[in-house]
């Protein structure tokens, strides 16, 4: 089974054709789908359903795809791993929460960037379900995320310690206050999509609250949120850290909750097995914290 057939072969299962996949691979359709042709008849079963939108997974696709993605993973490892002479270089890919990212990591990227040039830094930033399946699936090399994360492959650090609180309009001035004047099922909660932990906090208060049956509204942005929540849109649950220059300026209020929904450890995760290039070593390094049993 050749590398470069299952690179191709995920290539098509998420782009959903030959032509994107061509693409993206720079090479010509017929190849493709040669080489998915070549490889279902190495297995010996068809990997995927061609129909006139496109091509979608079989079951032996959807068993198959974990593997590829392994496979390919464990090729860029051990590149990595031939080249990596002890000095912090190549490329280094993070991953983060958005609020993490818009307040945490601005002068740590910095302060890495200066330190070593040589490291081709990227950053990409999703919610933590996204981002742990990155770190396993290899294409993060570690990811900050809401603890507490238990998987036997992942291992990391405690990198901050949050408190979230209620985000309202300015107008009101109390948790009381805000459920005088709401409806009855509670106000909008304005959310991240699926996979975020706040998300699955916000919803924890609503039921507290008495609000289960409230109206939700994802937003895709920080700033965007925080927007919405000041127009009086609705509410959001977010790290204090992230809001308070916004409640210094008058545009929001902020409200304690109960340190069962407040508290939360930010963690910075990475695969437990492997070679650590010496570029992630330097960053966490630059975190001032050691590897601990990160489980729940």
């Amino acid at each position: 089974m050749e590398l470069s057939d299952l690179q191709t072969f995920a290539a098509v299962a998420r782009t959903g054709g030959i032509t994107r996949a061509a693409e993206i691979l720079n090479t010509v359709q017929s190849n493709v789908t040669q080489r998915i042709k070549a490889l279902e008849a190495e297995i010996g079963t068809a990997l995927f359903e061609r129909h006139s939108r496109g091509m979608t997974l079989t079951g032996a696709g959807q068993r198959l795809l974990p593997y590829a993605d392994r496979m390919a993973a464990l090729s860029r490892e051990a590149v990595l791993a031939a080249r990596d002479d002890g000095e912090p270089n190549g490329s280094l890919m993070i991953g983060s929460m958005e609020t993490t990212a818009a307040v945490r990591l601005p002068t740590r990227l910095a302060d890495f960037h200066r330190r070593f040039p040589a490291v081709s830094l990227s950053l990409r930033t999703a919610p933590t379900a996204e981002l742990v399946a990155g770190v396993l699936d290899g294409t993060l090399d570690g990811a900050f995320v809401a603890g507490p994360i238990d998987h036997p492959d992942l291992t990391g650090m405690v990198a901050f310690e949050e408190e979230l609180v209620l985000v309202t309009a300015r107008r009101f001035e109390s948790l009381p206050a805000l459920r005088a004047a709401t409806i009855a099922s509670g106000p909008t909660a304005l959310m991240f999509r699926a996979g975020c932990t706040y998300r699955q906090r916000l919803e924890q208060v609503f039921n507290a609250f008495g609000w289960p049956a409230a109206a939700r509204i994802e937003l895709g942005t920080l700033d965007g949120m925080i927007g919405c929540v000041a127009a009086g849109m609705g509410v959001a649950l977010l790290p204090r850290a992230v809001v308070t220059r916004h409640e210094m300026s008058g545009s929001i209020g902020l409200h304690t909750l109960d340190p069962s929904y407040a508290q939360v450890e930010t963690l910075f995760v990475h695969r437990r097995a492997g070679h650590r290039s010496s570029a992630l070593s330097a960053f966490m390094e630059g975190l001032g914290c050691r590897d601990r049993d990160i489980a729940a």
